[in-house]
């Protein structure tokens, strides 16, 4: 079997409606190529810095499954590059997940992005509400309290709405994707493979590098 078949026989959670491996079908993929071109180009919000962006969710396994691939590839990036995760919610019911990235960011404690992984693809957790979320994050040693205000402060809704407008303004819709410096956006179901998208991306930078020098 494909490697295109046997991902789109295997679907997100389906009870969060997480989207599987599509291209972005907002954009134009021309004939051969294994990524699209935005048009118009996005700006960056890192300012003097080219910025790589990871639309992903945690209820999708294929992220899950890149997740270390794309932790490896960002030890590797020049200074001048800053690669950072965007959770996207296709619907509301993945809004949750997407406050607890958030949450983590904002406690300092993105040592535990991974758990969340593994919490929901390998020890299959059902933790994708708020309730179940903050028993989670209590089980890992976050303060109840402490954790429940900033899950739910105006900060963490900021940049919830940040990241819907990102995702809305790069037609993003499915997961994993990456975009290169507000130019390109590549995914799996384009190049076939994990390692391949980060392959893709990396040669897309590689091009962005060269024309700053």
């Amino acid at each position: 079997m494909s490697f295109k078949n046997l991902f789109l026989r295997t679907f997100a959670i389906a009870a969060l409606g997480a989207a599987s491996l599509f291209a972005p079908l907002g954009q134009a993929q021309a004939a051969g190529q294994q990524y699209v071109t935005l048009n118009p180009a996005q700006p960056s919000d890192t300012p003097d810095k080219i910025e790589i962006l990871e639309f992903f969710a945690y209820s999708c396994p294929h992220c899950a499954a890149m997740q270390p691939m794309v932790e490896k590839w960002a030890k590797t990036l020049p200074s001048n590059v800053v690669l950072r995760q965007v959770p996207v919610a296709f619907n509301a019911s993945m809004t949750d997940l997407q406050k607890l990235y958030y949450s983590l960011q904002a406690l300092d404690r993105m040592d535990l992005n991974d758990e969340v992984f593994k919490a929901i693809h390998t020890e299959h957790k059902r933790i994708f509400e708020a309730k179940a979320i903050a028993d989670w994050a209590v089980s890992k040693g976050i303060d109840r309290a402490k954790f429940e205000a900033v899950f739910n402060s105006f900060g963490i809704n900021a940049k919830i709405k940040r990241a819907n407008e990102l995702t809305q303004s790069y037609q993003i819709e499915g997961t994993p994707s990456i975009s290169v410096g507000g130019q390109y956006v590549v995914s799996p179901s384009m190049t076939n493979s994990y390692q391949g998208t980060i392959d893709v991306a990396q040669k897309l930078l590689d091009g962005l590098l060269k024309d700053k020098k």
